[in-house]
């Protein structure tokens, strides 16, 4: 069986938008990604991933929870109760792993939560998933 990231699929017009405070998690998701051909931006924190939000909404948010400043619930509560961005397709990528804060990101609005370290085939078939949910919701 064909995995469902393998499959032929145009994804160039979508974008997508990784947040995360150590840079070298946000190399290994670009890496991980690259195949997709998609609009990749980056944030390396809560405010600047908010910052990005408001210069071009993006049709997805890669989100980690632990970074100094605004966190990633902060963030994702903000997106949430904005009208204008409350649609967004958002996946938490953390370390944070206890029921407690699975259950925490998803009340606060995730659409899917992935822990870390990034499983590849886990994160590219989450991402083909969440943009298809876009793109259904666009036609």
């Amino acid at each position: 069986m064909t995995p469902i990231y393998a499959q032929a699929h145009d994804y160039s017009a979508f974008n997508v938008l990784a947040v995360d405070d150590i840079p070298l998690n946000l190399m290994l998701v670009q890496k991980m990604l690259g195949r997709f051909n998609f609009e990749m931006r980056t944030a390396s924190g809560g405010q600047q991933a908010l910052d990005a939000v408001k210069e071009k909404k993006p049709d997805l948010i890669l989100l980690d929870l632990m970074m100094p400043g605004i966190d990633g619930f902060e963030v994702l509560r903000r997106l949430r109760e904005n009208p204008e961005t409350a649609d967004i397709q958002v996946v938490i990528l953390s370390a944070l792993n206890s029921n407690e804060d699975v259950v925490k990101g998803f009340n606060a609005g995730a659409n899917d939560f992935i822990m870390k370290p990034i499983i590849m085939e886990k994160l590219l078939t989450c991402v083909v998933n969440q943009l298809t949910i876009v793109e259904k919701r666009s036609k």
